[in-house]
């Protein structure tokens, strides 16, 4: 009977992946003693991607100070991972002989996402810190519309003619130098004479074909060629939709001249959805590391059309004065229908901005959304009409108030998921962003329709 080794069950921390508070301390420490063996040693271990969140985490002074101990270990990866907000600073911070070798090491696309954002003169400093070759390129892709594939390929991609055999391939790559390759790629992109890809082969396929097998016999099912010009919003969605793992881009001749693989894509679709929830919100596109009057800039103007619409819900409020003047318990209800309607708007309105971007919500399907809406309103109206209404009942004593307010509650949940949908949808529909202004909009239609349903009502029944 062999021995076998118990273990218990594994336990995943709550701050997995998070660069803890000892280790930040201790590297802070490492710099305020000015200990840059010890900086190193600590930060050696780190991935970029977590040296970039303690440069974000960490204030102005201290970022400097680690950045110019850390010296020449700085990874041109860090960049890439930075947030634009700090972006400019740590570039300023940095030795032009450190800058031009970590710049160096990034991949086209990588500097190409680094310099698009930066201003005229820093840009030029990276420029010129390449080779020939590769500013060339950096400059032929920022020659592309912003956010398009252009921009968001890589240059370096490995292609193999038609005619190719496994074996051919196998030694091509062997025999080309290790700098021209990129430093991760998944397919071989097979192309005709006039360098048109017309097909993937994975490397899987082609470590275990042999060597005499035609490359274009292993090529993959799945294969989408991006145009240069795309929206990278549409890229990403392609690659989520047909499970890419990288496409080739062409020029408008139908040229190979790049690739995009799916790490840059699924970035754009996190920064799509990180974009949806910030305007969503109305705070724009800022970061934890912007400035007090940067964040209080981008947060005014949706603060401003706020205080319109709630003008617009006052004035509606301002017509039925007397009324309330007469029955002070429409002044405490009334609130409750409005923040109802707003809530259930802000439900479907969520679910529309979604599914817009999705490109789950089309016209083929959207009356049977709008229906079901409005239908879920109806019936969240309806319970929650027989809940307010009994509590109007005991807190005043009056039927006929409960009745009024039961009723608007229900009128205004139906227009909630009315509104919460068909805005986005139409918003969309007239080239504006609908996670941008459907909020305040949606938010006016349930304020207003709110207040006007119950206190109309209230006139007409209760005086």
């Amino acid at each position: 009977m062999s021995d076998q080794t118990e273990t218990g069950p594994v336990e995943v921390e709550d701050d997995a992946y998070v660069l803890g508070p000892k280790a930040i301390s201790a590297i802070l420490y490492a710099v305020d003693i000015e200990d840059q063996a010890k900086l190193t040693a600590l930060m050696e271990p780190l991935h970029p991607a977590d040296i970039a969140d303690l440069l974000e985490q960490i204030n102005a002074f201290d970022r400097a100070r680690l950045i110019r101990l850390y010296d020449r270990e700085f990874d041109g990866e860090i960049l890439s991972e930075l947030d634009e907000s700090i972006r400019e600073e740590v570039i300023a911070v940095l030795t032009p002989q450190v800058l031009t070798q970590a710049v160096r090491e990034m991949d086209s696309d990588d500097v190409v996402d680094l310099v698009e954002d930066l201003e005229d003169h820093q840009q030029e400093t990276i420029l010129d810190a390449l080779e020939d070759v590769d500013r060339a390129a950096v400059r032929q892709a920022l020659g592309y519309p912003e956010y398009s594939a252009g921009r968001l390929m890589q240059r370096e991609v490995v292609m193999a003619p038609e005619h190719w055999t496994v074996g051919q391939a196998i030694d091509h790559l062997r025999a080309t130098p290790e700098e021209e390759l990129p430093d991760q790629f998944y397919h071989i992109v097979i192309v005709d004479p006039r360098l048109h890809p017309v097909g993937n082969v994975t490397l899987g396929k082609l470590m275990r074909s042999r060597r005499e097998t035609r490359l274009m016999d292993l090529l993959e099912e799945t294969f989408q060629i991006i145009p240069a010009t795309q929206e990278e919003s549409d890229v990403a969605y392609a690659f989520n939709q047909y499970h890419l793992i990288s496409a080739p881009v062409v020029d408008e001749e139908g040229r190979l001249i790049g690739i995009i693989t799916i790490d840059d894509a699924m970035a754009v679709l996190d920064e799509e959805h990180e974009e949806d929830i910030l305007r969503l919100a109305g705070v724009g596109e800022g970061s934890l590391s912007d400035r007090v009057a940067e964040t209080s800039k981008q947060r005014l103007p949706w603060l401003a059309v706020n205080l319109l619409t709630a003008i617009a819900a006052s004035l509606v409020i301002a017509q039925f004065e007397e009324a309330i003047a007469q029955i002070v318990a429409l002044a405490v209800l009334m609130p409750i229908v409005a923040s109802m309607g707003g809530n259930a708007g802000t439900q479907s309105l969520t679910v529309a901005v979604r599914a817009l971007a999705t490109k789950d919500l089309t016209g083929a399907n959207l009356w049977r959304v709008i229906r079901r809406e409005v239908l879920v309103g109806a019936i969240n109206g309806l319970i929650f009409a027989v809940v307010i209404g009994i509590v109007g009942v005991i807190w005043f004593g009056s039927p006929a108030l409960g009745y009024v307010i039961a009723i608007a509650m229900i009128i205004n949940m139906i227009v909630a998921g009315l509104a919460g949908t068909a805005i986005p949808v139409l918003l969309d529909r007239m080239g504006i962003d609908p996670a941008l202004a459907s909020g305040a909009f949606v938010t006016t239609v349930t304020d207003v329709v709110g207040f006007f349903a119950f206190l109309g009502i209230a006139v007409m029944v209760l005086l």
